[in-house]
């Protein structure tokens, strides 16, 4: 009998917190659901702990690759076309859930129709556990209630702006939506995959927002996105992103695409290699269009929202 959840954990070289990890899945409130894990060559104790539960009912794969893939994103996928669950909960090795994560997401999915995504509230915690910052979501205090959106809404007043479904570990999503996804150009990419995956899940279903604090997100110093951010890798892929949304069915405003622009242009003068900038510039320039011009707007848009409210801005946006 299939099980209605598909758990995925992937992990490379987090055997420090994968004990808790698993922990947390296992001590779930709903049961319904496999256990997928996944390792991408680790060289730490990772696979002798993976092994502790390779017996476990709930565990229908182990498995280890032999050389590292260097995406997570491929991970991703692998666990998505393992899985038989109607549904997917890709829960990432360094983070913890609440016990009632799946029991809350599956109450909302299935209080709607043509559901895509399904994300709970996330707070940010350090290696020792510790919340280092609650509240990261836009919502504010406005949460203990559950939100619907068409996806193509979300798109445009949300996704659009940035990643703003920061982490897989807080996220249910539908495994016959996913599968699409295999040639997919996120596979390709190191650091913007996740805003890419979300983008062409949000345009296949609604996604629905349960406004409850149920996933703890680690953060560590040495973070890929980290990484990909001093260097301008990441800016590049955030760069293709936008392009694929505005170049998809999805409707974005002029302004609304300057303002884009002048984001990303405010990125990219914050790379300290000058070769690299001037690279960036230009891949701008080719993919959408941007110059300088466009920072002028964003500047101008940060000052000219206190004296008109009806200004689009991100913020105001995103609260639609």
């Amino acid at each position: 009998m299939k099980p209605v959840v598909s758990v995925v954990i992937p992990n490379y070289n987090y055997g420090r917190y994968l004990d808790q990890r698993i922990q947390t899945v296992l001590n779930q409130s709903y049961q319904d659901f496999e256990l997928i894990l996944l390792d991408d060559a680790s060289t730490d104790n990772s696979i002798d702990i993976l092994q502790k539960y390779k017996n476990d009912k709930h565990v229908s794969h182990v498995v280890v690759n032999e050389r590292n893939t260097g995406s997570p994103f491929q991970q991703w996928m692998k666990g998505i076309t393992l899985a038989r669950g109607e549904w997917i909960w890709i829960a990432e090795a360094d983070d913890v859930s609440e016990p009632t994560f799946l029991e809350d997401c599956l109450r909302a999915v299935n209080s709607y129709p043509d559901v895509s995504i399904c994300m709970v509230g996330s707070d940010y915690i350090d290696g020792n556990g510790k919340i280092i910052r609650q509240n990261v979501d836009y919502w504010g205090k406005n949460s203990m209630k559950t939100v619907i959106f068409s996806g193509r809404e979300y798109i445009r007043h949300k996704l659009y702006w940035h990643c703003c479904i920061m982490n897989a570990s807080g996220v249910l999503f539908k495994r016959e939506q996913a599968l699409n996804l295999q040639n997919s150009i996120f596979l390709t990419m190191r650091y913007s995959g996740d805003w890419m995956f979300w983008f062409e899940m949000a345009r296949q279903g609604c996604v629905v927002e349960v406004r409850k604090t149920l996933n703890h997100f680690r953060q560590h110093e040495a973070k890929v996105s980290v990484e990909g951010i001093s260097t301008g890798n990441r800016i590049r892929e955030d760069i293709d992103v936008v392009s694929s949304i505005e170049q998809s069915d999805i409707i974005i405003g002029k302004y609304k695409r300057k303002l884009a622009r002048g984001m990303l242009y405010r990125k990219i003068k914050k790379v300290g290699n000058i070769q690299k900038r001037n690279e960036l510039f230009l891949y701008l320039k080719e993919k959408l269009g941007g110059d300088k011009s466009d920072l002028s707007v964003l500047h101008w848009n940060q000052y000219l929202q206190y004296l008109c409210p009806f200004l689009v801005t991100m913020k105001r946006d995103r609260k639609k």
